[in-house]
Parts: C-alpha cells; structure tokens; sequence
C-alpha cells in the first residue's frame, strides 16, 4: 500500500470536519497530536517502517526515533520529501546511550544471571535498545514487528519496559476499524482480543482480557465498551467444558466490575447483528451491539481478525499490548507503511492514558 505524499495529507487532516464516532481512526489521530510524542521504531531498516514513520512525522502524530545502520536508514529517508525535523536516525552500536543502557539492562536482568558483558551485547539489538529507551525515559513508546516475530517483540517488552503496577497479565487486542462503505450502520472502531498473545486462556486470563480491552475501549475510542464473550454456542444453545469457562469468566469479570456491561456466551452474529440476538438471545445485554469481542482462544481471535481485514474490509491495527508499564506494541509482519502510521497514532494516544492511570 502506498501512502499519499506528507504534505497532502496532512493538509487533508487539518481541513477534515470535526470528528464523529463514526470516524474513530481519525478522532485517535487527532488527539495523538497533542502533547506531542516520542516513539522509537526498533525496525527502521525496513521501507515500510521509515515511510510510515515519516509520514507520521510529518502529519505532527510523534516525534520519530528510527533504529539502524545510518548509511541504510539515511538511503530509505531520502526516498521520501518530508521534513525531517521530526524524525532522528540512531545506531544502536555507535550510539552515546548505549553504555547507560547497557548499564540499565544489567541492573534489570543480572537477577537472570545476565553479566555485563552480556547486557552490552544484548543491548545492541534494536528492539532491546528501543525498549531499553523507553524504561529510561528517552523515548515514550516503541513500536516493532514488522520484521521481528511477536514472540521477540513482546519478550523484549515484557523483561525491559515490564508489567504496570496492578495489571495482572499482558494480553493483546487489534483494534478494527469498520468503514461506512462496507459495515453500514455498524461502521466505527471495535476491539478483537486477544488475537496476538494468550494462546488457551484460563478462567481468569479470559476475565483480565476482558476488562482490560473494555478499559483500552473506552480510553482509545471514548465510548462506553460492551463486552462480548464469543463461543460457538449461544446462552445455553450447546454444553462443552470451554463454554463452562467462558461463562465463569463472565461471571468473574460481573463480580469484579459491576459497571462493564459483559454478556455470554454468544456466537459472534449473536453479539454483532441486533436482529439475530432478537432470536438468539432475546435477554442478552448487549442486544447484538457488542464492541468488544473476546474470544474463546488466541487462534479463533487471530483468525477472525485476519478474515474480518482480508474479506470484510476492516482495517485492523494491532496486536496492541494492554498491562505494560510502558507503551510498546508489534506490528503484524505483513503491515504496510499505513498500518505502521496508524500504530504511531494509538501508541502515542497510549503514553497519555498511562499517564492519567499513574496519576495519584
């Protein structure tokens, strides 16, 4: 996919009528802008990365930090006419951080047995250094997976950035954007969790996802969530010991939080169509209006999410992490330059948020 030149598009976002809820993408743009951010790109060696970056850079979503081999990041850069004021180029091996974070990642992991010597070795590889900035405070989120696996990714956030205080778990969600063109009425923003993390959810990993991709619902997309536990079975319709753990989380999740509006189990048109959960579920909740689905199993989520992109037209932007200290997420490996500026926008929108929770 390629992206429109910087200057046109940030001239079309500066004259777009005021934001609706039926425009949630760019109502996150738009307040991703202010404060301004800083985010590290860990992959900044990969074109679709660098062009992302700077036209996000270029649209006033981040300030960018871009990881790599000058020579190489230097050549993408110069493929693009932005305004590079925005955007800085570090090389990770001849980098004056690199001794403080080389330091910062022994003091973090020396626990684990890493020596010295091998935390300055670690810290050479670009999504430790990228984190490592973020822990220190150099950066304000991290972005990568565009060429690293999800596995690497959230290793390197999870020992470096870590778990926020309370959080309980990491998990993941995709935020997926459904057009008016395609989705009709239902166009807007809903989140599929966990499509890129948690592979067999327990009882309660399945009620942290869900009150946590209620809690990201509601700061990224400023509307009151409404959780959908899926299955393939409807309010009772079948019996299998993974509908008795959807149903338990459920209920786990109504004790915990009596303010989330949470139904289960129901089969995905049960949650997302008002006319078949008249006939499924006619004492359901949610009534077929569901905004947050959380589904049973990491391959049931990651599936839907890629036929719902692929055949249905959504924009899916994710794995977004949800738990970590810090904000650092991970780009799917067949991304587009698109899909990393949009990343930008929600990372960014995330430092803000964690910032109102961490206030006292």
């Amino acid at each position: 996919m390629s992206l429109e030149p910087a200057g046109s598009l940030v001239n079309r976002l500066r004259k777009a009528p005021a934001m609706s809820i039926l425009d949630p993408l760019a109502l996150i743009h738009e307040r991703a802008r202010v404060p301004q951010r800083h985010i590290v790109l860990a992959e900044g060696e990969d074109p679709r990365v660098v062009e992302g970056g700077m036209i996000a850079a270029a649209a006033g979503l981040a300030r960018i930090t871009l990881l790599g081999k000058h020579s190489v990041v230097e050549g993408l850069i110069s493929a693009h006419r932005a305004d590079r004021d925005s955007v800085s180029v570090i090389d990770p091996a001849a980098s004056d951080l690199l001794p403080a974070l080389s330091a910062a990642l022994y003091e973090r992991r020396k626990h684990k047995g890493l020596s010295e010597a091998q935390a300055r070795q670690a810290a050479l590889d670009p999504l430790n250094f990228a984190a490592l900035m973020v822990h220190a405070g150099h950066a304000d989120g991290t972005i990568a997976g565009a060429v690293a696996t999800t596995s690497d990714t959230v290793r390197a956030a999870l020992q470096i950035i870590g778990m926020r205080q309370h959080a309980g778990a990491v998990s993941s969600f995709f935020l997926m954007i459904l057009n008016r063109e395609r989705h009709g009425d239902k166009a807007g923003a809903v989140i599929f969790a966990d499509a890129g993390l948690t592979i067999e959810p327990t009882v309660e990993q399945l009620a942290g996802i869900a009150m946590a991709s209620a809690d990201s619902f509601r700061a990224m997309v400023q509307q009151e969530p409404r959780v959908g536990m899926l299955s393939f079975s409807t309010m009772g319709s079948a019996s299998h010991p993974s509908i008795d753990k959807i149903n338990a989380a459920k209920d786990s999740v109504r004790q915990a939080r009596p303010d989330l509006v949470i139904d289960g189990e129901l089969q995905f048109d049960a949650a997302f169509v008002p006319a078949v959960a008249a006939s499924k579920a006619p004492n359901s909740q949610i009534q077929g209006d569901a905004n947050v689905f959380v589904f049973p199993s990491l391959e049931a989520a990651n599936i839907a999410y890629k036929i719902a992109q692929r055949i249905g037209g959504a924009t899916a932007i994710g794995p977004i992490l949800q738990g970590l200290a810090k904000p650092a997420n991970d780009l799917s490996r067949g991304c587009t330059a698109q899909d990393v500026h949009d990343l930008i926008a929600v990372t960014a929108l995330q430092v803000s948020d964690g910032e109102k929770d961490s206030t006292p």
